[in-house]
């Protein structure tokens, strides 16, 4: 019982301070003002939350309306999940996106179906999706709050998510 209260008491603590330290690390850059380009990332909200089985994450490398000024600039992106251990869960894959890969191909044909690990990616809006199973195995993992980071050029950003099966 003693293990459960700590377990929910890391959970309320996590939810407090995840919104608060993502936001304090920077990386979701304010709206551009005159002259000045939004060349960071932006992830979203996954769909739907919360989720059985599977889910969808948003995100978005750099400003696309602008992303003609920087098409040729390449992003090293990961996508991870881990559970409120700070275990390593999952690891989404491509979606058929807007975005290009470093190819210069569209991602939905190029990429589609391929771990978001490392991958670089140009400016563009793109989607990741994640079955619920732990890892490359058959076993869902178990209700929950799970955490979702994306790594961004050396930063830093994460999001939370629900698991309820």
């Amino acid at each position: 019982m003693k293990h459960r209260w700590a377990a929910l008491l890391t959970v309320l603590a996590l939810g407090t301070l995840v919104p608060t330290s993502a936001a304090a690390q920077g990386t979701t850059i304010s709206p551009p003002t005159a002259g000045e380009r939004n060349l960071g990332v932006q992830l979203g909200q996954n769909f739907p939350n919360p989720f059985n089985p599977a889910t969808v994450i948003p995100f978005t490398i750099g400003d696309p309306p602008t992303c003609s000024k920087d098409a040729g600039r390449q992003h090293r992106v990961s996508l991870r999940i881990y559970n409120v251990l700070a275990q390593l869960v999952g690891i989404p894959v491509l979606q058929g996106t807007t975005g290009s890969s470093a190819g210069g191909g569209s991602t939905s044909n190029t990429d589609s179906g391929r771990p978001v690990v490392n991958v670089t990616l140009t400016c563009g809006s793109y989607t990741a999706f994640w079955n619920g199973n732990y890892m490359n195995t058959a076993r869902q993992v178990p209700s929950g709050v799970y955490i979702y980071v994306i790594e961004f050029d050396g930063h830093t950003l994460g999001r939370k998510m629900i698991v309820l099966r």
